[in-house]
């Protein structure tokens, strides 16, 4: 009989993670990794569990190819952070509403797609997007925070004085 494997630390998920999206850069050209980095910092900041820091880590990993889903579910990681990346693993041709009832339906995973849609939606990342693709993705953004029933930061309100 073999002894159960350690758990991969945090530190560890972190090193993972940017090495497999190591040669992957974000729409406005800049390391992904600096995005990941940025989810798993919101996902700590808004309260997150190791394991949904985790999860925010390897949360783009199994959509973008960086790992496979057997890499994944051989990991040395708790169960609930695998199926915290699968449910914020968006499958080709999946229709929002789905793909929301998905997080929504697994523990813990809100969080993660939260963090995850706030710096997407980042006006500084935004601005640096050529205009048609901003407004698509803003749209897009808009779109599935609804169905998440995550309300967006209001603007402030306009002095009537």
């Amino acid at each position: 009989m073999t002894a159960p494997r350690a758990q991969l630390t945090l530190a560890e998920v972190e090193a993972i993670a940017r090495e497999a999206h190591a040669a992957q850069r974000d729409k406005a050209g800049r390391p992904y990794s600096e995005h990941l980095a940025a989810v798993a910092e919101g996902v700590r900041a808004r309260g997150g569990s190791d394991d949904q820091i985790a999860a925010a880590w390897l949360h783009d990993a199994v959509e973008d190819d960086a790992l496979t889903e057997r890499w994944l579910a051989d990991a040395a990681l708790p169960q609930q952070v695998k199926d915290m990346v699968l449910a914020v693993t968006k499958r080709d041709g999946e229709e929002p509403a789905a793909y929301t009832r998905r997080i929504l339906a697994t523990p813990g995973a809100l969080l993660i797609k939260e963090a995850d849609l706030a710096h997407n939606a980042d006006p500084a990342r935004l601005a640096v997007l050529e205009p048609a693709t901003r407004t698509r993705l803003t749209e897009k953004y808009a779109l599935v925070r609804g169905l998440l029933g995550l309300t967006a930061p209001q603007p402030p309100a306009e002095r009537q004085d």
